[in-house]
């Protein structure tokens, strides 16, 4: 199982290098210590929503494509299949679906979704600015 943490540090590792930028650059641009910058990278620290809205300022990424990634990063890592968050027209439901083909489960089990509610843009976030999260 792959943690949250860990595929954050690897995106934003990605980001960086795919900009050929150094820690130090990234760093200073965000104002966050070189040494905590590459704990989080290297997937050792817990970076709060806040740092992450630093970080991704300074690599010009918008936080919620970031946390798109790396939704989409764990489902690949876990062995899930990448499916759309909502239904299809073309896709039956499983409701829809003969008895004897529907999974045996004790209780539906929600997909864990992200969603930013009125987000201010990066550019307008700052810090201690509250971010509504709904799921």
């Amino acid at each position: 199982m792959t943690l949250l943490r860990t595929q954050l540090g690897n995106t934003l590792r990605g980001h960086r290098l795919r900009q050929r930028r150094t820690l130090r650059d990234v760093s200073g641009a965000a104002r966050v210590s070189l040494g905590y910058l590459s704990e989080v990278e290297r997937g050792q620290k817990e970076a709060s929503s806040e740092l992450l809205a630093s970080i991704c300022d300074a690599l010009d990424v918008e936080l919620a494509d970031l946390l798109a990634e790396v939704s989409l990063e764990l489902r690949v890592a876990g062995g899930a299949a990448v499916r759309p968050l909502a239904p299809s027209a073309d896709v039956p439901a499983a409701q829809e679906q003969p008895a004897a083909e529907q999974p045996a489960v004790a209780a539906p089990v929600a997909e864990p979704a992200l969603a930013l509610v009125g987000a201010p843009s990066r550019s307008s976030l700052r810090r201690g600015e509250a971010v509504t999260l709904a799921a």
